[in-house]
């Protein structure tokens, strides 16, 4: 399906071959980083059935990711919650794409990204592209690799600040997690920006 994306086409036929997929995960969440990855897959060889990462089982998930980091050249990359609560979260977002495709271990020709933006200043092409998990392989392998990583990342903020159920819903706004803050108050890593956390912080 890449195929059919303009800029994809116009890439490959100027004989462009390092393109990466961007994608990241966490931006509702009310705790824990932005986390986005860079992937350039290769050209054969490519893991079969990757798909948006939300579309996917988490055996599955876990499976493709395996898959993906064994094959693929992978950058990744945070933003953490004091840099989201000072540039918001759309800011946030764009700099750990732009932090991602930096830490490609050899440098990307061209970027699509998932979404409707991309990163300001970068030094290749790059394209939006909306729904881009579910059309272009290597923002599938991308979206795969930053939420595996991102969710170990809130397995250990769990280990690290127990009690608030990071292990199971990753600092998204679920009931338990309101629940929780409203038992034991805010911790590290949770974004004083966010309405909720904001409410708590005020009242402290």
């Amino acid at each position: 399906m890449a195929d059919e994306i303009p800029q994809w086409s116009a890439w490959r036929k100027a004989g462009l071959t390092r393109i990466a997929g961007i994608d990241e995960v966490g931006r509702g969440p009310l705790a824990g980083p932005v986390v986005a990855a860079a992937v350039i897959l290769p050209a054969a060889g490519i893991p079969p059935g990757l798909a948006d990462s939300k579309a996917l089982a988490s055996t599955r998930r876990d499976a493709l990711a395996e898959a993906v980091f064994a094959c693929a050249e992978i950058g990744l990359a945070t933003v953490l919650p004091a840099e989201i609560d000072r540039l918001n979260i759309h800011g946030a977002t764009l700099l750990a794409m732009a932090r991602a495709l930096a830490a490609l271990p050899r440098p990307a020709e061209a970027a699509l990204v998932d979404g409707k933006f991309t990163p300001p200043g970068l030094a290749i092409p790059a394209a939006a592209v909306i729904g881009g998990d579910a059309r272009v392989a290597a923002i599938s392998a991308a979206s795969i690799i930053a939420k595996v990583t991102r969710d170990a990342m809130m397995q250990e903020a769990e280990r690290r600040y127990p009690g608030y159920g990071f292990d199971r819903h990753a600092g998204y706004p679920a009931p338990a997690h309101k629940a929780a803050l409203a038992r034991l108050g805010l911790c590290p890593l949770h974004r004083l920006s966010y309405a909720p956390c904001r409410a708590l912080n005020g009242a402290s």
